[in-house]
C-alpha cells in the first residue's frame, strides 16, 4: 500500500503551471508527484510503475532524478508560501520555482516494487532561490541524495 500526501503544494498550481511531467496534476502521462509537509521536513511518496525499469527488478535512475528534481521545486515553493503565511489548501496560489541545478548521487540499486519516499530540508539562499537537500529511500534503505536550487519563477514568466 502506498503511503500519500494529503495537502500537496502541486494542488495549488496555477492551471498554466500544473503540466509538469514529474509534478503537474494536469499532466495526464505524468507521474503527479504530490509534496506536503512533514514536520519542517518536506516529503513525497511515489509507486514506480513497470515502464521505470532500468534493468529487470531495479528502478531506472532518470526517475530518481525526477523525483529529487521536482520534489525539490516543491519544496521550494512550500517554503516561501510557508514563509508568506499560507499552507497548502488555503486557498492562495503558492509561488512556482523553476530548476536552477540538479544534482544526484545514486547510492544503492532501486528494487522495483517498493514505494519510493523523498525527504527534502529547505535553505534559504537568497530572496529569489533555495537549496534544498533530497534523501530518496526505497523502503528503509537511502537509495540516493540529491541537492537542487530552485529558482523562483518570475510572475511576468511566458513561453
Amino acid at each position: 500500500m502506498s503511503e500519500t500526501v494529503v495537502y500537496a503544494i502541486q494542488d495549488d498550481y496555477g492551471k498554466e503551471f500544473a503540466w509538469c511531467y514529474g509534478c503537474g496534476r494536469l499532466n495526464e502521462h505524468g507521474l503527479h508527484l504530490r509534496t506536503g509537509w512533514n514536520g519542517e521536513e518536506t516529503i513525497t511518496f511515489y509507486e514506480p510503475r513497470k515502464e521505470h525499469t532500468a534493468i529487470p527488478g531495479f528502478v531506472y535512475g532518470g526517475l530518481l532524478a525526477s523525483l529529487v528534481d521536482c520534489h525539490g521545486t516543491g519544496s521550494a515553493s512550500l517554503a516561501l508560501h510557508r514563509k508568506n503565511g499560507h499552507e497548502p489548501g488555503s486557498g492562495e496560489e503558492p509561488p512556482r520555482f523553476v530548476t536552477g541545478s540538479l544534482h544526484v548521487d545514486y547510492l544503492k540499486p532501486t528494487p522495483q516494487g517498493t514505494t519510493l519516499k523523498a525527504v527534502g530540508r529547505v535553505e534559504e539562499i537568497h530572496p529569489k532561490k533555495f537549496n534544498v537537500n533530497v534523501e530518496v529511500f526505497a523502503g528503509e534503505v537511502k537509495v540516493a541524495n540529491g541537492e537542487v536550487v530552485a529558482v523562483l519563477m518570475p510572475s511576468t514568466f511566458t513561453s
